[in-house]
């Protein structure tokens, strides 16, 4: 592992921080913090924490010994002096002598402590560093490390590589008993320069911040070259005949995966997919069904992942409907695993946990990869990090030894223990929180306020438009998880492509807004032919076709959806020279009808919202200048001429299509956003 200190850097971090008051030792602490945080292979999504003792001034002006730790919410590779909360050190020195302290008493009296009340909650390991006796402590997960250490002989095979240099601490749950343990071993030889964790991570230590980092890089690189050194000892793969292709087994494994809370009602997940070649080993050995059942490479991932990831049966190409059947049962027998587990333990504590939901927050596909869940793209993308992470562990594991996880109980302590569960919050979640949101024509108007209004109630949205550039600056400016994808809604490839697409970035779909259209003008006695044509390609063949994609996803996930029109008031109320607009426009409505018809079985609902004089590439403010003269009105009196006398914005349409992705028992209905039109009244 390659050593990333720099002196001018390192001075360069002193200067920075001493204009905004940060002492020279609170800047070399985010110096170093940082150079351990952008390492994969030692931390990853805010594991480890880092500690430097020091001496800081309190509100009073009095110079304080104190511990700047880690804290909570931050992330060692963007760490900033804030994210190093200090606390009074001799307080922390005494609770030592105590034989015992709950973790809500160790909170607490660890928030006592600090000298400012608005700092984050100092690390649940900020005992460890406090009792340890050096300047600068560092904690890692280490990749290397971990691979040494959660083997059955672990303490043996950690001694022969280190010697006398590292202590070994079995395995104890994070909290104050950890934090005693390895103090004790640290006194039981003060001259080692680590302590490795059984089956949890790497501390070093030292009197300068350089001194404790390069500790850590040789520790780690010393396991690395082990590693390397051993004997490969790849298990046999299996004899897999041609896989399905990822984006059709996503969809699938998307639904099977999705929380029924009842009739036609679903927690959905978002999907982040990896491959490799390390990815592939693992997955596609003859033993995955034993070897990907072991468990988590370190207690401290088991919140975001499970104990244990879905392994499904192997999707054979042109076999999805057999893969169907066999992936649910897969996903059924999991969830009945995990609730057995959960019972067994929580017999321990007398019934008193709540259970979490027994939903997989990994998948093993052989032949394929693996699928991180989560309920945003994030989460989804921590769940694939970790489980990329725990890939490459074990197959280092394996090359030394054989990886073993700590055993059932330990780690169903650590997923419900509460300072665990605290790290995942706990605010309620967005209407549509998980669902994937597809809007054609997105770079317009109507399109990009929809987009926003759906990243909003928390959908991930893929924006589909014909203008790139224009999509991609629209994402670029969406709140949430948006994906701008180039796409011609009347070419058949292009959709599968931008479907296809989709599927590789979120996992699936949930609700389709089939929006994009253009107005085509013209008295229709004198029209064109052409015109007429193009207006239907555009205006009613593109939502056919966009619609047929969609609802060959959503029966694949089996868990619903919505299909959403962009119609017009031309489809009710057509007005002069626009016939090849409303002509088109009339056919989707029907279309719209067709879907809810035939695919309510599905629980597919199909709505259209009828919109009218928006602001938008089709309603130009040449056209609205144009149609105002026209009637002889202002510009503000054509656009609100309506029985609200109100303009009619974009953002009024894409609430309507929000309230139809959130009207689970509506169906073929047609909305109106047009301010009060008698004339384009449906009832």
């Amino acid at each position: 592992m390659k050593n990333l200190w720099s002196d001018r850097e390192a001075a360069a971090s002193v200067e920075k921080y001493a204009t905004e008051g940060v002492n020279e030792d609170v800047a070399l602490r985010v110096y170093t913090s940082r150079l351990i945080g952008v390492e994969p292979q030692l931390v990853i999504h805010g594991g480890g924490n880092t500690s430097v003792k020091t001496r800081i001034k309190d509100f009073l002006g009095t110079e304080r010994d104190v511990i700047c730790v880690k804290g909570s919410g931050w992330d060692l590779a963007t760490i900033e002096p804030a994210g190093l909360p200090a606390l009074e050190l001799a307080p922390l020195h005494e609770v030592r002598k105590w034989e015992k302290l709950n973790d809500e008493d160790m909170v607490a009296f660890q928030r006592l402590n600090l000298l400012d009340p608005s700092s984050p909650n100092p690390s649940v390991e900020a005992l460890l560093h406090a009792f340890l006796p050096q300047k600068f402590v560092d904690h890692s997960h280490a990749t290397a490390i971990l691979a040494l250490s959660d083997q059955a002989d672990s303490a043996m095979l950690c001694r022969e590589l280190f010697g006398a240099r590292v202590a070994f601490v079995p395995y104890v749950m994070p909290g104050f008993l950890l934090a005693k343990a390895t103090a004790d071993a640290f006194d039981t030889n003060p001259e080692v320069e680590g302590i490795i964790l059984e089956r949890h991570g790497l501390f070093t230590f030292g009197d300068t911040a350089r001194q404790s980092y390069d500790r850590m890089i040789a520790f780690v690189s010393e396991a690395e070259a082990a590693i390397e050194k051993a004997a490969s000892h790849k298990r046999g793969a299996a004899s897999l005949e041609r896989a399905a292709p990822p984006q059709a087994v996503a969809p699938i494994l998307r639904g099977a995966c999705a929380n029924k809370n009842g009739p036609g009602e679903f927690d959905r997940f978002l999907l982040d997919y990896r491959t490799s070649d390390a990815i592939r080993e693992y997955v596609d050995r003859e033993t995955i069904a034993e070897d990907g059942a072991r468990g988590v490479v370190t207690p401290d991932h088991i919140i975001r992942t499970k104990n244990k990831p879905l392994i499904v049966p192997f999707p054979k190409a042109g076999d999805l409907e057999s893969f169907k059947e066999a992936a649910r049962s897969a996903v059924t027998a999991y969830r009945t695993a995990y609730d057995a587990y959960f019972e067994r333990n929580n017999a321990r504590y007398d019934g008193g946990k709540q259970k979490l939901d027994s939903a997989p927050r990994v998948i093993l596909a052989p032949g394929i990869g693996l699928f991180g869940l989560g309920q945003s793209a994030g989460a989804a993308k921590i769940a694939a990090d970790l489980a990329e992470i725990t890939v490459d562990t074990v197959l280092k594991a394996d090359r030394v030894g054989r990886f073993e996880a700590l055993g059932e109980a330990d780690l169903f302590d650590m997923e419900y223990w509460s300072l665990e569960q605290a790290k995942l919050g706990k605010a309620k979640p967005k209407a549509l929180q998980g669902q994937i949101v597809v809007v054609t024509g997105a770079a317009g108007a109507i399109g990009a306020a929809t987009a926003r209004a759906f990243a909003d109630q928390g959908a991930a949205v893929a924006l589909l438009d014909i203008n790139l550039d224009a999509v991609k600056s629209t994402a670029e400016a969406i709140n949430g998880p948006a994906f701008a994808v180039p796409c011609d809604v009347t070419d058949e490839s292009s959709i599968a492509r931008a479907f296809n697409a989709v599927i590789m970035q979120f996992g699936g779909l949930d609700v389709l807004v089939s929006n994009a259209g253009a107005a085509y003008e013209g008295p229709i006695a004198d029209l064109d032919d052409n015109i007429l044509r193009n207006s239907l390609e555009l205006n009613f063949f593109s939502h056919q076709s966009v619609a047929q994609h969609a609802v060959r996803i959503m029966r694949d996930q089996a868990t619903g959806g919505a299909l959403l029109f962009n119609a017009s008031k031309q489809a009710i109320n057509p007005g002069a020279n626009f016939g090849a607009y409303g002509a088109a426009k009339a056919a989707t409505l029907f279309l719209a009808r067709q879907y809810a018809l035939e695919c309510g079985k599905y629980g597919i609902r199909a709505n259209v919202v009828n919109a009218d004089r928006i602001r938008s590439g089709i309603l130009s403010d040449d056209m609205i200048r144009r149609r105002a003269g026209a009637r002889g009105l202002t510009e503000d009196a054509y656009l609100g001429g309506n029985l609200l006398g109100l303009e009619v914005r974009a953002e009024d349409v894409a609430q309507a299509f929000v309230h139809h992705a959130l009207a689970l028992r509506t169906t073929g209905d047609v909305t109106t956003v047009d301010g009060g039109n008698v004339a384009a009244m449906l009832r």
